[in-house]
C-alpha cells in the first residue's frame, strides 16, 4: 500500500486525491486485455463472522463452509488482529463482466449418526440462532446486503446472515421475515446462495480499464435437488431442528455486472455511510448540544473573569495592615496552596499516563480527520493509537518526574518503575483475563500468543525505557517554581457547607463534561458491539477539543468556589472532579448494554464488561489530567497577580 495522497492513480478525479491517503485504485479489464496495471481476476475475501447477541466473533474456517484451497493469507496488521478481524481468501473467484448463473462451490454433507458431523450441524444452528453474520470484501470495499426499512429509507448493511429460525410457535426470528416461505416450525432456514451484483465506473482513459464502486448481494436459500447440476429454484434449504439422518447442503452463487456512471470510485463508500440508521436523526443532536456546550463554557469563562478581576483588584488594595487582618477568600491559603498532597507519588503516575492518552487521542484523531484512518483503511485507527502510546513514553516519563518531583518526592526509582508499569499493566491484565476467556470459547477476536509477546515487547522494549529518558530529564530539571511560599505549619481549613465539601463537588464536575460526549458515545459503542461504521472523525475530533474546554471550565469554576470556601486541597479534587466523567461513561455503558444491546451468555457478558473497564480506565486518567491541568495553571496564574506580604 502506499502511503502518499498524491499516488492515488493519475485519471483519477482531484478529489480522489483527499479521500483515502494510502490506498491506491486498482483497475479492472476484460479478460484477454490484461496488463500489468489492469487485471480480469477478482477475488473475494472472507473476514471473521460475529453477532449482535454475541460478543464472540469466529473465524469463517470454524464453521463448515466452502473452504478456498491453496491460497495465501492477506497479511493483517495490528489494529487488525486486536480488534480479531481475520481476513482469508475464499472459493468465490470471479472474471470481469463474466456472468454466472447459479454456479455450485461445494456441497457439505451431514450424518447426524456421527458426532463429528453432529457437531458441525450444531454449531452451525447455534450461529443461525444468534444471527452470525458474514462480512465479504471485495476489492477492499464490504459486499452489502440492501433492503428497505420503515419509512421507505434502505439499509445498506455490510453483512448478511447465515441463516435464520423459525420458533416453535412459528415466530421468524431476524432475517427469516423476508421470505414467505420460512413457515416450518422449530426450524432452520440457511442462506446456501447469493446473488452478487458488482457495479464498475469506467475511467475517463480507457487505457485503463474500469474501477469497481459497488459489491451489493441478496441472499437466498434454495434446497438443489442436483447439487452438481443446481437451477437455483424450489423451496427453500430448510434443516428441521430434530432432523435424523443425512443432512445435505449445496453451496452456489450467481454474478452480474452492471455499469455505473454516476459513481466516482472516490466516493464508492458513501451509500453504505449514508444508509447507516441514526446518522441523519443525530445530526441537529450533535449541533445542539456543541452549541449548549460553547454557550455554557462562554457563561463560565465570562463569570470566572469577572469575579476573579473584581478579588485581586480589591485584594491588590489591602495595603493597611487593619485591612490585611481581615483578608477572607482564596488569598488567605497563600502560604498552603503549594502544598504537597496526599498519595503524590500516586498522582504523578495518573499525571504521566494521562498525558500519554491525551496526545496520543489527539494525535490520533487528527490524523482520523484527514482520512488517513478512515474505515476503508482497516485496522489503521488500533494500529496508530498503539504505536502512538508506545512511542510516548516519554512526555508520560517527564511528566511524572516533574510534578513528583515538585511534591517533594525523592523515590524517582519507584515513580519511574510505577508509571512505566503501573496503569499498562492494569490495562494489560484485564486484556489478558480477556483473552483466555475467548481463547476458551475458540473465539477469533483471541489474540495469538505470538502477537501477545510482540505487544508486550513493544512495551517493554520501547514504551519503558522512552519512560526512563522521559523521567531522567524530568528529575534533572528544577522543581516547578512556585509564585508563593509555602508556610511551615498547615492552616486550618473551616468547616465545610455541603455545596464546598470534596464529593458532591466531584459528582457535579463530571455532568457538564459528560452531556457533551454522550451522543457521540451513543455512535462509538454501536461501531464497537453493534458493528456498525464509525466515520464521523470530524465531529469527533470537535467533541475531543469541547470536552477538554469543558473538562477545564468546570474544574476551574469548582476550584475556586473551593479556595473562596478557604480548602486548599485541591491537587487530588481537580483530577478527580473532571475525572468522575468517566463514572457516568461506566453508566451509561452499563444502561446501554441492558437498553440497546440484546447480549446473551455469561462469557460475552463478562467480555462486554472487562472491555469496557479497560475504556473507563483509560477515559479516567485522560479526563483527570485535563482537570488537574487546568487547575495548575489557573492556581498559579491567580497566586502570581496577587500581592502576598
Amino acid at each position: 500500500r502506499v502511503f502518499i495522497a498524491a499516488a492515488l492513480a493519475a485519471a483519477a478525479p482531484p478529489a480522489a486525491a483527499f479521500y483515502l491517503p494510502g490506498l491506491a485504485p486498482v483497475n479492472f479489464c476484460d479478460p484477454g486485455k490484461e496488463k500489468p496495471e489492469c487485471q480480469s481476476g477478482i477475488e473475494l475475501f472472507v473476514n471473521r463472522l460475529d453477532s449482535v447477541e454475541s460478543v464472540l466473533p469466529y473465524e469463517y474456517t470454524a464453521f463448515d463452509f466452502c473452504q478456498a484451497e491453496g491460497k495465501k493469507r492477506p497479511s493483517e496488521n495490528l489494529g487488525q488482529v486486536l480488534f480479531g478481524e481475520r481476513i482469508e481468501p475464499s472459493p468465490y473467484r470471479f472474471t470481469f463482466k463474466k456472468e454466472e448463473t447459479c454456479k455450485p462451490v461445494c456441497t457439505k454433507t451431514y450424518d447426524t449418526k456421527k458426532p463429528e458431523d453432529k457437531q458441525k450441524l450444531d454449531f452451525l444452528k447455534k450461529s443461525m440462532l444468534l444471527n452470525y453474520q458474514h462480512h465479504w470484501i471485495v476489492d477492499n470495499m464490504p459486499v452489502t446486503w440492501c433492503y428497505d426499512v420503515e419509512d421507505g429509507q434502505r439499509f445498506c448493511n455490510p453483512g448478511f446472515p447465515i441463516g435464520c429460525y423459525i420458533t416453535e410457535d412459528g415466530r421468524p426470528k431476524d432475517a427469516c421475515v423476508i421470505n414467505s416461505e420460512f413457515h416450518e416450525k422449530d426450524t432452520f432456514y440457511i442462506f446456501n446462495h447469493v446473488d452478487i451484483k458488482i457495479y464498475y465506473h469506467a475511467v475517463e482513459n480507457e487505457a485503463l480499464g474500469a474501477r469497481l464502486v459497488a459489491a451489493k448481494l441478496e441472499p437466498k436459500s434454495y434446497k438443489h435437488t442436483h447439487p452438481d447440476n443446481p437451477d437455483c429454484s424450489g423451496v427453500p434449504m430448510d434443516i428441521s431442528n430434530k432432523a435424523n439422518g443425512e443432512v445435505k447442503i449445496a453451496y452456489t452463487y450467481s454474478v452480474t455486472f452492471h455499469e455505473e456512471k454516476n459513481i466516482r470510485w472516490a466516493s464508492r463508500w458513501d451509500y453504505i455511510l449514508e444508509s447507516m440508521p441514526h446518522t441523519h436523526i443525530q445530526w441537529f443532536s450533535i449541533m445542539n448540544s456543541l452549541v449548549i456546550v460553547l454557550f455554557l463554557s462562554g457563561m463560565v469563562a465570562m463569570i470566572m473573569l469577572r469575579t476573579l478581576h473584581k478579588d485581586i483588584a480589591r485584594y491588590n488594595q489591602m495595603d493597611s495592615t487593619e485591612d490585611a487582618q481581615e483578608e477572607f477568600g482564596w488569598k488567605l491559603v497563600h502560604g498552603d496552596i503549594f502544598r504537597p498532597p496526599r498519595k503524590g507519588m500516586l498522582l504523578s503516575v495518573f499525571l504521566g499516563s494521562g498525558t500519554q492518552i491525551l496526545i496520543m487521542t489527539f494525535v490520533t484523531l487528527f490524523f482520523a480527520c484527514l482520512g488517513f484512518l478512515s474505515p476503508a483503511n482497516r485496522g489503521a485507527l488500533m494500529t496508530c493509537a498503539v504505536v502512538l502510546w508506545v512511542l510516548l513514553g516519554t512526555p508520560a516519563g517527564y511528566v511524572a518526574a516533574r510534578f513528583y518531583k515538585s511534591f517533594g518526592g525523592e523515590k524517582w526509582k519507584t515513580n519511574v518503575l510505577l508509571t512505566s508499569f503501573l496503569c499498562p499493566g492494569i490495562v494489560f491484565a484485564d486484556f489478558f483475563i480477556m483473552n483466555l476467556i475467548l481463547w476458551g470459547e475458540g473465539s477469533s477476536a483471541a489474540i495469538p500468543f505470538g502477537t501477545l509477546v510482540a505487544i508486550l515487547a513493544l512495551w517493554f522494549c520501547i514504551s519503558v525505557p522512552l519512560t526512563f529518558i522521559g523521567a531522567y530529564f524530568g528529575f534533572k530539571k528544577n522543581a516547578i517554581e512556585h509564585p508563593v511560599r509555602t508556610n511551615q505549619i498547615p492552616r486550618q481549613i473551616p468547616e465545610q457547607s455541603f455545596y464546598t465539601k470534596p464529593l458532591p463537588g466531584i459528582i457535579m464536575g463530571g455532568i457538564l463534561p459528560f452531556g457533551c460526549i454522550f451522543i457521540q458515545l451513543f455512535f462509538i459503542l454501536n461501531s464497537i458491539w453493534s458493528h456498525q461504521m464509525y466515520y464521523m472523525f470530524g465531529f469527533l475530533f470537535l467533541v475531543f477539543i469541547i470536552l477538554v474546554i469543558t473538562c477545564s471550565e468546570a474544574t476551574i469554576l469548582l476550584c475556586y468556589f473551593h479556595l473562596c470556601a478557604e480548602d486548599y486541597h485541591w491537587q487530588w479534587r481537580s483530577f478527580l472532579t473532571s475525572g468522575f466523567t468517566a463514572v457516568y461513561f461506566l453508566i451509561y455503558a452499563i444502561h446501554y448494554f441492558f437498553s440497546k444491546l440484546q447480549i446473551t451468555g455469561t462469557a460475552s457478558t463478562i467480555l462486554y464488561f472487562g472491555y469496557t473497564m479497560i475504556m473507563v480506565l483509560i477515559f479516567f486518567l485522560f479526563t483527570g489530567t485535563i482537570g488537574f491541568f487546568a487547575c495548575f495553571w489557573f492556581v498559579t496564574k491567580i497566586y502570581s497577580v496577587v500581592k502576598v506580604d
